[in-house]
């Protein structure tokens, strides 16, 4: 079984495996970063984390998700490093069974990654 999250600097490839057995739907968000941050242009953001515990908060967030949500499958890739205004940083892809069901665990994902998985952000301005 491949795995359920990617820290990494390398670009987010843009492939859709095929659809479990059962698996009706799937959710994908992709966050791009934006050229600007406080109403300043910036040339990208640089992400840094502590990898070994975002990996293990990752882990235990896709667990409680599945136990909390029901069977689902999901993927989640976040790019450490720095990353060029219009690239994307994060992707998060959700299968389950029904559309609602996807899109509300989808939602989930990444309101926890945002506020639980320490990976830090910091724009870089444009002089």
């Amino acid at each position: 079984m491949p795995p359920s999250f990617v820290l990494s600097p390398e670009p987010i490839p843009d492939l859709t495996p095929a659809f479990s057995v059962g698996q009706g739907a799937e959710v994908r968000f992709l966050g791009m970063v934006r050229g600007i941050e406080d109403d300043r242009s910036i040339s990208g953001i640089d992400y840094s984390a502590y990898q070994p515990m975002a990996e293990k908060m990752l882990a235990e967030l896709i667990g409680t998700g599945r136990s909390a949500h029901g069977p689902h499958e999901v993927f989640i890739q976040h790019r450490l490093g720095f990353v060029a205004a219009e690239e994307p940083s994060i992707l998060i892809r959700v299968r389950t069974k029904h559309s609602a069901a996807a899109f509300d665990l989808c939602r989930w994902y990444l309101q926890e990654v945002k506020t639980k998985v320490p990976i830090w952000k910091r724009p870089v301005f444009v002089s």
